[in-house]
């Protein structure tokens, strides 16, 4: 059975948008980039919540030429956010950015959080990218910090998401889910599982929207125009979730 697409972005009569966005753990474009650009641009995002994007030399250089292959710009994000970014189209346009830098824990990796406000049309949303801890306290509390943040950007809308290095039924997880809509439990579309694309076994990558926001369909999206099998497996060691989105007018 072939997976039927989901809504091409457009702006509503009554100012509202219908937003596609992409989150992918991108290995630090260290496999086969030009499938990875292949898929994103497959995908038609109107945003891209990136995990692992470069962030050592040159990287600026290496996230750029993935966004114009893409078929997008960088927003912001890498190496100044530790490893999350955003990539936009032209369609967006941007209020403001920042990079978060979380709280570090001796001997584990930086993390931080790519954060930005933008419009399309009359709608008004916040975004995050995210890529939280392998450990399961520092996850957490990292979690709790996920959601300060969206609160923080002063909207009533938002998305967020990323690796959480956490199934469903973990507490980070859960602790998100409470808050925000899962948009894979809220409206699933395509596959479920984003780890490995090999050997898909598990979901620890998702899109979380706050509940304002109307979910049309979300999950991993195979058998879709432009993307192939091949090209999912070659680009990195996750599987990426497109979900379309609602979002009302402001």
């Amino acid at each position: 059975m072939v997976t039927p697409l989901l809504p091409n972005s457009r702006t509503e009569a009554d100012g509202s948008a219908v937003v596609r966005v992409l989150s992918y753990n991108i290995r630090s474009m260290r496999d086969d980039t030009d499938a990875l650009a292949r898929v994103i641009s497959a995908c038609a995002p109107d945003l891209v919540l990136l995990q692992e994007a470069p962030r050592f030399f040159r990287w600026r250089k290496k996230l750029a030429r993935l966004a114009a292959a893409s078929g997008q710009v960088v927003l912001t994000g890498g190496a100044t956010a530790a490893g999350p970014a955003i990539l936009c189209g032209l369609r967006a346009t941007v209020e403001r950015t920042e990079d978060v830098l979380l709280p570090l824990t001796p001997g584990l990796h930086r993390r931080g959080f790519a954060t930005a406000v933008i419009r399309f049309g009359g709608a008004r949303l916040g975004v995050l990218s995210c890529h939280l801890s392998l450990r399961e306290d520092e996850r957490h509390e990292q979690g709790g910090l996920l959601l300060d943040r969206l609160a923080g950007l002063g909207v009533e809308h938002a998305v967020a998401g990323g690796d959480l290095n956490e199934r469903p039924g973990g507490r980070t997880f859960r602790r998100l889910s409470a808050d925000l809509q899962d948009c894979r439990t809220a409206a699933p579309w395509g596959e479920e599982f984003t780890s490995t694309p090999a050997d898909p076994h598990q979901r620890i990558d998702a899109i979380f929207a706050t509940k304002g926001v109307e979910v049309l369909g979300c999950g991993v999206p195979v058998d879709q125009p432009g993307v192939t099998r091949a090209d999912l497996t070659a680009a990195t060691d996750h599987l990426p979730v497109l979900a379309a989105l609602r979002v009302p007018a402001s």
